[in-house]
């Protein structure tokens, strides 16, 4: 079989595209732009960024952080969003959390804060929404400022953040939802904290566009590349020369800042980015995140319990990915490869480590949690036929080699 459904797809069509590179061309009333997107939620006043790491960079600088300032994040998070805390000498501390809530307990901030603690951030996963009530007073008891960096939870203006969360961030990065290639919403809700963002923001040079137009061009050919047939035959020629085709691919190309230096990460977002961000806003069509949910909670009813899922028990769940726990990663992943899915764990995530001196805090649901996690493919376009086959194909590996029914074959 030459076909091989993706694990992720690129939410952007051709047209949108198109239209980015025509605003690369012809440019733009940045003002105008910059005042459409940033005034998107109704009664929230947002700061458009280059990346949510550029927000939380700015934030750090807006905050006035000084080194040896402590961070707490929930105990998983991107790599690059711990960096950006070590790079500015602040020291991350995890909140670990259990697997179907991904919620730190209050019992379990109130063991972890200091009074060096500035800063909470929690990270929603998997396009969760988590029930953060409890957890947000007692950080503000504590006098700390929170942040929820809802990167993978955009669904249009019906959600702006947590209400209680000082700051809520959204990405429109590569693999989000209603992707713009890049850019965030940072929703600051202190008016002089905001003033304060923007005042270094407005110091810092715009992002060239011949930027936004490489990366126009390099999603162009990966949405090619994604499209089942030639995914599948691509990374058999690359299996061919012991290669690992879709991490190269697609670490190459989702990475909106690399985070070599601190200072590459101090852009305005291009006039091109704007457009092309107010046009994926303008146009979001909640429908599509309603139908990936659907697919995404038919595909929870078919493995009916073969795999251990996470999330579940959180409040709102709209399957932006779709994550299952295995006990062997490797198994699990040839294991769909062979019968037509892409699957792969998540190696740009870390549980956050915890400080030396302070082993007590380390994460050891988190880091469990990630060991075992693999995503798996279920988006709004994946057929039913090929959801339910999906389903047999993973319940067969947690039958641990029993022959294949009619329908995996």
């Amino acid at each position: 079989m030459l076909r091989l459904w993706p694990r992720t797809i690129l939410n952007i069509g051709w047209t949108d595209l198109a239209a980015g590179a025509m605003a690369c061309a012809i440019g733009g009333d940045r003002t105008k732009l910059l005042t459409k997107v940033e005034s998107y939620w109704p009664n929230e006043e947002a700061i458009a960024c280059f990346s949510v790491r550029s927000g939380l960079d700015l934030l750090i600088q807006a905050m006035d952080l000084k080194p040896g300032d402590e961070v707490l994040f929930s105990a998983l998070n991107i790599k690059g969003m711990v960096n950006v805390a070590r790079r500015a000498e602040l020291v991350p501390v995890p909140l670990d959390f259990e697997t179907a809530t991904l919620t730190p307990t209050v019992e379990t901030f109130k063991k972890a804060v200091t009074a060096k603690a500035k800063v909470l951030i929690v990270a929603p996963l998997f396009g969760s929404r988590l029930d953060l009530d409890k957890l947000i007073d007692a950080a503000h008891a504590a006098g700390l400022l929170v942040v929820e960096d809802s990167a993978q939870a955009f669904c249009g203006k019906e959600y702006a953040g947590h209400p209680k969360a000082d700051v809520a961030m959204f990405s429109f990065g590569p693999l989000k939802t209603s992707t713009a290639l890049g850019g965030a919403l940072i929703n600051v809700r202190d008016a002089a904290l905001r003033a304060r963002m923007r005042e270094i923001q407005n110091a810092y040079a715009v992002q060239p566009t011949a930027k936004q137009v490489k990366r126009i061009a390099q999603f162009a050919l990966l949405k090619l590349v994604t499209l089942p047939t030639v995914y599948g035959a691509a990374h058999r020629i690359h299996a061919l020369f012991g290669g690992e085709f879709e991490d190269k691919l697609v670490e190459k190309v989702r990475n909106v800042a690399v985070l070599k230096k601190t200072n590459n990460l101090r852009f305005k977002p291009s006039t091109a980015l704007l457009a092309l961000l107010w046009r994926r806003l303008e146009r979001f069509n909640a429908a599509t995140s309603a139908q990936r949910m659907k697919k995404g909670r038919r595909l929870a009813e078919l493995l009916d319990g073969a795999l251990e899922l996470p999330a579940t028990d959180t409040p709102y769940l709209d399957y932006w990915q779709f994550g299952v726990l295995v006990d062997s990663v490797g198994e699990f992943i040839a294991h769909m490869r062979k019968h037509g899915f892409d699957a792969a764990n998540l190696p740009r995530s870390q549980p956050v480590a915890a400080p030396e001196d302070r082993p007590e805090l380390a994460p050891h649901n988190a880091t469990d949690l990630l060991a075992r996690l693999v995503i798996v493919p279920c988006y709004s376009t994946l057929p039913d036929s090929d959801l339910q086959r999906l389903a047999n194909t993973a319940k067969q590996y947690a039958r641990k080699g029993l022959p294949a029914t009619e329908e995996n074959k």
